[in-house]
């Protein structure tokens, strides 16, 4: 039951909202990623914050099939780890997805409420002070076991958050090139940075 489960929250998570409701220009053009912040680069503001709604609620929705059928906390932290796992790679798209913030904050507004609340506060600072997205999110996603830690103290979400943070960072690696190069994309008018 608990891979059944597993598969449902990497299915749940793979579902392509950036390529459904930006169109394939998302793919071809900023950053080509799959997620909000891109859709924001290439599309209106209305149908990026749409989708980074239906991307955190996918992350949730996985969470509540497995709380649903009264799965242990172990297996509920895994899958959501398999909705953040499917958004990542999926396999429709030849696993190349997005990066996975979103999808995770859902999962984890549902695991561990505080700590994600704490993670959206750190993600909020970090992007305010520097307008670079990729740093609040980064920031945001390797707080978040620590935050975990303190406030929920389940292992298992802990380990899942771990997890997630990796993976987060890991997708974000083509992000530290541009930081480091000083080409990063950065919000507000001047976003060539």
């Amino acid at each position: 039951m608990t891979t059944t489960l597993v598969l449902v929250g990497y299915l749940l998570g793979s579902i392509p909202f950036a390529l459904l409701l930006g169109g394939a220009q998302v793919r071809r053009l900023g950053s080509g990623n799959l997620g909000a912040a891109n859709v924001l680069r290439v599309r209106r503001i209305s149908i990026a914050l749409t989708v980074l709604t239906l991307d955190v609620a996918k992350g949730c929705a996985a969470v509540l099939v497995a709380s649903g059928v009264n799965a242990s906390a172990t297996t509920t932290a895994a899958v959501g780890g398999g909705a953040i796992l499917g958004h990542v790679y999926p396999i429709w798209l030849r696993f190349k997805g997005g990066k996975g913030v979103a999808t995770t904050f859902g999962v984890f507004t549902l695991l561990s409420p505080l700590a994600a609340a704490c993670a959206t506060g750190v993600f909020g600072v970090a992007v305010c002070t520097t307008r670079y997205i990729s740093v609040g999110s980064m920031l945001a996603v390797v707080s978040l076991p620590g935050l975990v830690f303190v406030t929920n103290g389940d292992a298992s979400a802990i380990v899942s958050a771990v997890g997630a943070a990796g993976l987060v960072v890991f997708r974000h690696r083509s992000n530290l090139v541009r930081l480091r190069a000083g080409s990063e994309h950065r919000l507000g008018p001047r976003a060539d940075g």
